[in-house]
């Protein structure tokens, strides 16, 4: 259970439990207030996967087939996200390779972060914890998906999206990012201004 000063769970999302689909789509989406985007050059290869035969396979994104860098982001339809002082993302995930899961955000004026800290390689699934305020963002260029500078300071109150990434091409399964849940705590903010 979460304490109240560490921010209310916002959002969970585990996808749908539905065939594997190259790519994914909103319709994998099972949260119905959340809305997926793709980004980057990889972003027709992230792919809605799951292994009948392999027992207590997750339904998971996985980035395998990604053929430049790839991002993923979920959106709630209707309000902005507050992610300031105790705000945290846990996620259930599995790396392979060189791969470092990263957590990125879009902020209210447009512009978007991509975070110092990652989720390494890992023989199995595991539940990985990040609290927003001790990471570190660098700019985020959101269409070839690759970090930019080091931003000094962001208003983490207002953001729009969040998701994650490893900047990098998929390589299959020896070398690529799985993510089979992801939780967001923190405030609620003001609703979008559409």
């Amino acid at each position: 259970m979460v304490a109240a000063e560490d921010g209310q769970l916002l959002f969970r999302e585990d996808w749908k439990v539905s065939e594997p689909s190259l790519p994914i789509d909103q319709s994998h989406v099972s949260h119905a207030d959340l809305v997926l985007s793709l980004h980057g050059p990889g972003a027709f290869g992230i792919k809605k996967s799951h292994h009948d035969w392999i027992e207590n396979d997750p339904y998971y994104v996985w980035s395998g087939s990604c053929p430049g860098a790839w991002a993923v982001s979920l959106r709630h339809g209707s309000q902005e996200l507050d992610l300031s002082g105790n705000s945290r993302v846990r996620w259930r995930s599995k790396q392979s390779g060189f791969r470092q899961l990263r957590l990125i955000l879009k902020l209210a004026d447009g512009s978007w972060l991509v975070s110092d800290g990652s989720d390494g390689v890992s023989p199995d699934w595991r539940v990985f914890e990040m609290t927003i305020s001790k990471l570190r963002w660098r700019k985020l260029d959101i269409i070839r998906v690759t970090e930019g500078d080091w931003v000094e300071s962001a208003d983490l109150t207002r953001v729009v999206e969040v998701g994650f990434t490893d900047l990098m091409t998929g390589g299959a399964s020896a070398a690529c990012s799985r993510l089979d849940w992801i939780e967001v705590y923190g405030k609620w903010g003001a609703p979008h201004e559409n």
